[in-house]
């Protein structure tokens, strides 16, 4: 059976529920069911179960569980300042909310971006919401993966340093709440996904390059 971690950014939340629920059954034990379904909720919310890495060379995974929201090609003037392949993968708040590296390689470039909070599922979300960009040099060119809010989702948290170098599948942070994360692709890159379908972070193949 597959093992399921929380997130130690979800520990706090748990803790916090379950203390109060626990202060509301000694003062009134009808009241406690609330915070004891919030510290379930929680606990369910950041679990990081463990996920089978394809080992295999060339293979981009996906960052993160969700739907695939949209497969287009764009510019992107950030850090690739090319043109890319844009996988959006939209998070709904009972995903897992983990974010995975989607392929061997250094980081070379982060960026937090200040914004709205307009609802993740948006068109212009990824333009207009407040986000992080994680770019990676990899054996087959630049990468780049982007943690976006939504409405409810106001929070991410971003493990990766510039210069530090990461396995494919590995954890580099998460959002807090319902949210979208994006991964630019160069051109070459063969997709393997199509808009709507299901995918989970660091086992779904989103990707092949030629090897």
């Amino acid at each position: 059976m597959k093992k399921i971690r929380i997130a130690r950014e979800g520990i706090p939340y748990v803790a916090f529920f379950l203390l109060l629920a626990v202060a509301f059954y000694l003062w009134k034990p009808s009241w406690s069911g609330l915070p004891l379904g919030l510290a379930l909720f929680s606990a369910f919310f950041f679990r990081n179960p463990d996920r089978h890495i394809p080992d295999q060379p060339g293979v981009v995974v996906s960052p993160a569980d969700g739907v695939i929201l949209d497969i287009s090609e764009t510019f992107e003037p950030e850090y690739i300042k090319d043109k890319a392949l844009r996988v959006s993968i939209f998070l709904s708040l009972f995903n897992v909310h983990i974010n995975r590296i989607p392929v061997d390689g250094e980081v070379e470039y982060i960026s937090r971006v200040s914004g709205k909070f307009v609802p993740a599922f948006h068109r212009d979300a990824s333009r207009l919401n407040s986000r992080n960009l994680v770019g990676m040099r990899t054996e087959w060119g630049k990468l780049l993966v982007v943690q976006i809010t939504g409405y409810v989702a106001r929070r991410i948290v971003c493990h990766a340093r510039i210069g530090e170098r990461y396995r494919t599948g590995d954890v580099f942070g998460l959002i807090k709440f319902g949210s979208c994360t994006e991964v630019y692709l160069p051109l070459d890159v063969e997709l393997c996904v199509r808009v709507g379908e299901k995918v989970r972070g660091g086992e779904s193949i989103i990707g092949r390059f030629a090897t």
